[in-house]
């Protein structure tokens, strides 16, 4: 009797334990010494006051990229399909929620009618009719004593969180991704108008060459040479002009548009925007672990560790209060109606599972240490992110001041080889080499101008910002959730 008595008291003191790990966000160990300046390019705190992070695109001053970017955000399809998620995942959480409450809530009725019919024998011919009726009302709760149900709500509220910080990350993508196709848009369409610009050049001096051949004045080399290069120049024009489109067209669909022409694009070729110095206070180490993909990874963990609990919680019994009141009756007046009321604890328990809980707390733990390695190495890409982009904002600054100065030196180059053929002292290969460089080294410096401004587009994606809260109206355009609620009763959750 002591030893059948020990049992209970046993299973009450280990009552009410949450099993599994209790998560803690996992230490990056070399974060704490690598302290990098961005090559030079962290300020002091007070000029940072001017810019926020997370509008960091207001740098450039452009009115259309700041435009674009609020367009994306508003109707760009995948952005609304991760809102979409934070509803899905929200769903989910209340799912995991109700396991607090009894589990069986059941209400059972039943109705049997009966008729008889005998006939032959000895016995006289009888018919006979019955009708049997019952109702019942079932109440099943497991207690979660072990905690299952607790890390189940844990996990799933951690999915929640995740998905949230999805949704901030995709801001972050779509904002570069804005920034980047309007940079290359610029860059492509000043590209087409430089080639323009030295094919109409080359245009006169072939027509010039023409004129000397014609009277007989100039060689026909000079003549095939000059057209050889207006032509050279011409045909890069086409290529550009079907990347011009398809950057258009990308951008489009960044907006959710369907390929065509953009008002915001519309009108004259605008100038690449200047881009001013940066304005960033704040270590790198700091900001890295604020991105929103290193916190979707984190949760990420947080919901597997959770995990591990479920799964040891089938190791015990699962204890329950379980209630029943029913009635029955029927229509024979010889039987009486019966009322009957059942309640009572139960138990149980799985004894022999031959390995199956112990390999799958195995597995839930493999598929947490996996969880883990995915933070650090995603820590890890975002460190190299933020150093890459760095590098390529002050190198791509370097470059641009050197083809700066190449590019004024072709001009002055193209001049004086105009000024020595006019006047007999250099031979009309000067003049085609002379432009041939300039033509070369402007388009370069564009395609350098505007690499830096990716580049400073890149760092501000990789120090993660560009993300705003953003309230359940914009997540959720007004015209979806018009359509939601004439399929579903969503009550509050698409109004907080």
């Amino acid at each position: 009797m002591r030893q059948a008595l020990c049992l209970p008291l046993l299973l009450l003191v280990a009552a009410c334990t949450t099993l599994g790990p209790d998560y803690e966000e996992p230490e990056v160990a070399w974060l704490s010494e690598w302290q990098s300046d961005l090559y030079g390019q962290i300020n002091d705190t007070e000029q940072q006051n001017a810019l926020d992070l997370r509008f960091w695109w207001q740098l450039f001053d452009d009115p259309v990229l700041n435009q674009l970017i609020a367009v994306a955000r508003r109707d760009n399809p995948t952005l609304q399909i991760a809102g979409l998620r934070i509803l899905e995942s929200r769903a989910a959480l209340g799912i995991a929620g109700s396991t607090r409450y009894p589990q069986l809530q059941q209400i059972g009725a039943a109705v049997t009618g009966v008729n008889s019919e005998s006939s032959g024998g000895i016995v006289d011919d009888r018919s006979q009719s019955l009708t049997a009726y019952q109702t019942d009302f079932r109440v099943g709760w497991e207690l979660d004593f072990w905690g299952r149900f607790q890390r189940s709500i844990e996990s799933a509220d951690a999915v929640f969180l995740g998905s949230i910080t999805s949704h901030h990350d995709l801001q972050v993508l779509l904002s570069a991704q804005v920034a980047e196709l309007y940079f290359n848009y610029l860059t492509i369409a000043q590209r087409i108008e430089i080639a323009r610009s030295n094919a109409t050049r080359q245009e006169r001096s072939f027509t010039i060459t023409q004129k000397l051949f014609a009277a007989g004045q100039g060689s026909e080399l000079d003549l095939q040479q000059a057209k050889t290069q207006q032509l050279a120049t011409l045909s890069t024009i086409p290529e550009l002009e079907s990347a011009l489109v398809q950057m258009r067209n990308a951008l489009n669909v960044l907006l959710g548009r369907p390929p065509g022409e953009m008002p915001e694009l519309a009108g004259t070729i605008k100038e690449l925007p200047d881009a001013a110095s940066l304005s960033i206070s704040e270590m790198p180490a700091q900001l890295l672990l604020r991105r929103p993909d290193i916190r979707s990874a984190a949760w990420q963990v947080a919901a597997q560790s959770a995990q591990i609990g479920v799964a040891k919680a089938d190791y015990y019994p699962a204890i329950s209060l379980f209630g029943s009141i029913s009635w029955s009756g029927d229509s024979l007046s010889a039987t009486a109606d019966t009322t009957q009321l059942a309640l009572g604890p139960s138990l149980s328990w799985n004894v022999f599972d031959y390995g199956r809980i112990r390999n799958n707390v195995r597995l839930q733990d493999a598929r947490l240490q996996q969880t883990i390695e995915s933070f650090q190495n995603s820590v890890l890409l975002a460190a190299r992110e933020i150093d890459d982009a760095a590098i390529k904002v002050v190198k791509t600054a370097e470059q641009q001041i050197i083809l700066k100065q190449a590019l004024e030196a072709a001009d002055r180059s193209l001049e004086l080889a105009n000024t020595r053929y006019r006047e007999g002292y250099a031979d009309f290969q000067r003049v085609l080499d002379a432009q041939r460089a300039l033509f070369s080294q402007a388009d370069r410096y564009l395609v350098v101008r505007g690499a830096h401004l990716n580049a400073i587009t890149q760092l501000y994606k990789a120090l993660g910002g560009g993300w705003v809260d953003m309230p359940i109206n914009t997540i959720v355009p007004e015209a979806t959730q018009q359509q939601m609620r004439e399929r579903t009763q969503w009550g509050e959750l698409l109004d907080e």
